[in-house]
């Protein structure tokens, strides 16, 4: 499927969701990659969202334009129902959050896993399941990098 027809094809198929009651296990599924974002566009008469697991994917609705952020928070699946003002289901689906392999080594060392994220060159980054270590090795060089970056910004004002 092509980058370009997701958007519409998700639009789509939550519009055709809207008012249906759907059986068990026929909800839409959507892709999700960890630490990304998607608009997808919501039923006319949604005005509440319900999610399974807040700890695999944070929804926003956009007001005004029936559109919903979803972000990738952890791996897994999470199912989320659109509601209309009357509490009715007028939509759902189901979210399923991964990891994008495509430019990430993974290096395992016995128990211990350490994530590098790759490019031209590979650099050190962390993600879940990563050793405790390696994490805060990689999130500490993170935080130590952007307080350099907020400083190098406010002294040029």
């Amino acid at each position: 499927m092509k980058h370009h027809d997701t958007k519409s094809l998700f639009a789509a198929a939550f519009l055709a969701l809207a008012g249906s009651s759907l059986p068990a296990g026929a909800a839409e599924v959507v892709q999700v990659v960890l630490d990304q974002v998607k608009i997808i566009q919501l039923p006319e008469n949604a005005v509440t969202l319900v999610i399974g697991n807040p700890l695999v994917v944070d929804v926003t609705m956009l007001g005004g334009n029936n559109k919903m952020i979803l972000t990738g928070k952890g791996f897994g699946e999470s199912q989320i129902v659109a509601l209309n003002a009357e509490g009715e289901a007028v939509g759902e689906t189901l979210i399923k959050v991964s990891s994008d392999d495509t430019k990430n080594l993974v290096v395992q060392r016995g128990l211990e896993r350490e994530s590098y994220h790759c490019n031209q060159r590979c650099q050190l980054t962390f993600a879940l399941g990563d050793a405790t270590r390696h994490m805060g090795e990689a999130s500490g060089q993170i935080v130590t990098r952007n307080g350099v970056m907020a400083g190098a910004g406010g002294a040029q004002k």
